[in-house]
């Protein structure tokens, strides 16, 4: 499972950023806006990093600051729609180059595959209500697939 994580976030050669960068485009494109602590606590950076990270984001036109309607005082992160071209980009990527990889395996191994692709998506909805300032993801309905 290590050795395929690692080639698994390598896959994608598209829009050439850090995993911290991706990560945080990743987080805003999936969950919606969110405030910069909260981002620093789901990524696991410290608050001037996160700082440091969003105004080279919003420099480069992938993310943008906004007042949050619920405190005056803070702002709200959201990814803007370079950013989340950017993040579909190298989904599409990855995803070609999963298909790619996955053509050239033998039946057996593609069904071996598909068997284990269930259990795959649990552990992938442990780890999301696990990892810190984020929702309990929600069960999908059993049979289901994604």
């Amino acid at each position: 499972m290590e050795q395929f994580t690692a080639a698994f976030i390598r896959l994608a050669s598209v829009e050439q950023m850090s995993f911290t960068t991706l990560g945080v485009l990743h987080t805003l494109a999936g969950r919606g806006p969110m405030r910069l602590s909260e981002l620093t606590a789901s990524e696991r950076v410290t608050q001037p990093a996160m700082t440091q990270l969003v105004t080279r984001l919003e420099r480069d036109g992938l993310a943008v600051r906004s007042p949050d309607p619920s405190d005056g005082r803070a702002v709200l992160v959201r990814v803007t729609p370079a950013g989340a071209k950017a993040v579909e980009a190298r989904r599409t990527e990855r995803t070609d180059r999963l298909t790619a990889m996955c053509d050239q395996l033998d039946p057996h191994h593609r069904q071996a595959l598909a068997a284990s692709l269930p259990a795959l998506l649990e552990m992938a909805r442990l780890a999301a209500a696990q990892a810190p300032g984020r929702p309990t993801a929600p069960r999908p309905p059993e049979g289901a697939t994604s």
